[in-house]
C-alpha cells in the first residue's frame, strides 16, 4: 500500500512540474455555533455531530477497502512558492467554512473545508424543499459541466443523508482554478444539511483519493495534476480571529519558530501517530495513531483510554463519552507529536457550561467506540496550531500561533 500511495503522490508532482504555476491568494474561514443553547452545551447536538463524524470514518474506511483491496490500518485498532489564502468561517464550533466557485461562468458556494473526507458536494438546482437556503449547483447553465452519469449516497450516522448525481466542473479555490473537478450535485439533503443545521452549501474533501467515494482526485489533488500550483501543500489557521485556508504554501504570518513535521502513515485520512497526550504534566496516553480532521469539533478518543485521562482529575462520566469538571479549574492539558509538545487552551479544551450553574463544564475530549485505538485530533487541538498539509511528502506539520 505504501508503495501505490508514494507513486500515485509522484505522479502527481511530476505532472506539475511540467506545468504553469499563479500568484498565491488566502481564504478567510468563518464558523458558526450550534453545540450551546442559552450559554449550556446542547449535549444532543454534539451527540449528532459525532454520530456523523463516526459514519465519516467508517465509510472513509470501506472507500479505502473497495478502492484499494487493502484493509487500511485505521480499521484494525492499531497502530516560498506561489500559494492562494481562503478566509475561514466559523460554523458555531461545529464546520469551519469559506467560498470557492464553480463552473463557468464561475458562481460561489459555501463550503466545509473538511480534512476527514475527501469528495466534494453541493446542493443541486434539482433539490426540493430540503435545500431551501442554500445556494444551488444548476449543471445545466455550466459550459463547462459534464455529466458522468454516475449516482452517488452518502449516508451519516445521525441519519442525514446526501445524495445526487456525479458531475466534471470547474472549480476555483483561492485564485486557483480546477479545470477537470468531480463533484456531486446533491438532489436530496436530510435535517442535518438543511441551513438551520448546516451553514454551508456544501461540502469539499482535502484527505486522499483512496478514501473517495467518487474514486476521484479531491480539489487540491486535482489543482496539482493541472499544474496549477507548484507546491503541494495547504495550510490552516483555525481561531477565534484572522482564520484561513492557504492553498499551495503557508502564510508566515499567522505561525512563529519552525514547524515539527510527522509523516502521514497510511494514504487516505491525514494518518499520523502521536507520542503522547498529558495532563497536569503527566503523560496519560502514549504512542496512539491519529486522523488530523478539520472537519471535527472535539478531540476523540477511545473509551477506555479516555476514561483513563480523566480518571486523575475526577471528572464525572455522565454518558454517551461525555465527562464534566469545574469550569474553574480546567486541567492543563498537551498533545505531543513530533517530539514537541503543543498546549491546549483552557477555552478549547472547555466545551461550555454543562448546566445552568456554570460551575460545571464539559470536557472537549469525548469518548467514541466505533475508531477502535485511533484518536481524532480535531478543533478542540487544531485552533491551538497552525497546520499544514503537505501532499508532496506525505506529512503533516504543526507549528505554534503567531
Amino acid at each position: 500500500m505504501r508503495f501505490i500511495s508514494i507513486f500515485s503522490v509522484s505522479a502527481l508532482l511530476a505532472l506539475a512540474t511540467a506545468l504553469p504555476h499563479h500568484a498565491p491568494l488566502s481564504i478567510a474561514l468563518r464558523k458558526r455555533s450550534n453545540i450551546t443553547k442559552s450559554g449550556i452545551v446542547d449535549l444532543n447536538a454534539v451527540r449528532s455531530h459525532v454520530a456523523r463524524l463516526e459514519a465519516k470514518y467508517l465509510r472513509g474506511v470501506a472507500a479505502f477497502g473497495r478502492n484499494t483491496g487493502v484493509s487500511p490500518s485505521s480499521s484494525q485498532g492499531n497502530a516560498r512558492r506561489a500559494t492562494g489564502s481562503d478566509a475561514l468561517t466559523d460554523d458555531g464550533n461545529e464546520r469551519w467554512y469559506g467560498t470557492i466557485t464553480v463552473g463557468t461562468p464561475a458562481v460561489e458556494y459555501k463550503v466545509d473545508f473538511d480534512t476527514g473526507s475527501a469528495d466534494l458536494f453541493l446542493p443541486a438546482s434539482s433539490c426540493g424543499s430540503t435545500c431551501d437556503g442554500h445556494a444551488l449547483y444548476d449543471p445545466n447553465i455550466s459550459s463547462s459541466a459534464v455529466d458522468l452519469n454516475k449516482t452517488f449516497t452518502l449516508a451519516y450516522g445521525d441519519g442525514s443523508t446526501v445524495l445526487g448525481e456525479q458531475y466534471f466542473d470547474t472549480v476555483g479555490i483561492a485564485g486557483f482554478i480546477a479545470k477537470s473537478q468531480t463533484l456531486g450535485a446533491a438532489s436530496q439533503y436530510s435535517t442535518g444539511f438543511q441551513t438551520a443545521n448546516f451553514a454551508p452549501d456544501g461540502l469539499m474533501g482535502m484527505a486522499f483519493e483512496d478514501i473517495s467515494e467518487f474514486t476521484a482526485n479531491p480539489v487540491v489533488q486535482t489543482l496539482i495534476a493541472e499544474g496549477a500550483i507548484s507546491d503541494p501543500v495547504f495550510a490552516f489557521k483555525l481561531a477565534s480571529s484572522g482564520s484561513e485556508l492557504r492553498i499551495g504554501g503557508v502564510n508566515s504570518a499567522l505561525y512563529t519558530g519552525s514547524f515539527t513535521y510527522t509523516p502521514v502513515t497510511e494514504e487516505g485520512f491525514w494518518m499520523i501517530n502521536g507520542d503522547a497526550i498529558n495532563v497536569n504534566g503527566s503523560v496519560i496516553v502514549k504512542a496512539f495513531p491519529a486522523i488530523v480532521d478539520t472537519g471535527s469539533t472535539y478531540i476523540l478518543g477511545d473509551a477506555a483510554t479516555v476514561g483513563q485521562f480523566y480518571d486523575p482529575l475526577n471528572a464525572t462520566d455522565i454518558g454517551s463519552g461525555f465527562y464534566t469538571l469545574p469550569c474553574n479549574s480546567m486541567p492543563s492539558v498537551s498533545i505531543t507529536i513530533g517530539g514537541k509538545t503543543f498546549v491546549l487552551s483552557a477555552e478549547t479544551f472547555n466545551l461550555g457550561s454543562y448546566d445552568s450553574s456554570g460551575e460545571t463544564c464539559v470536557g472537549g475530549i469525548l469518548a467514541t467506540g466505533s475508531l477502535g485505538d485511533t484518536w481524532i485530533l480535531g478543533d478542540a487541538f487544531l485552533r491551538n496550531v497552525y497546520s499544514v498539509f503537505d501532499i508532496g511528502n506525505l506529512r503533516v506539520g504543526f507549528a505554534d500561533l503567531a
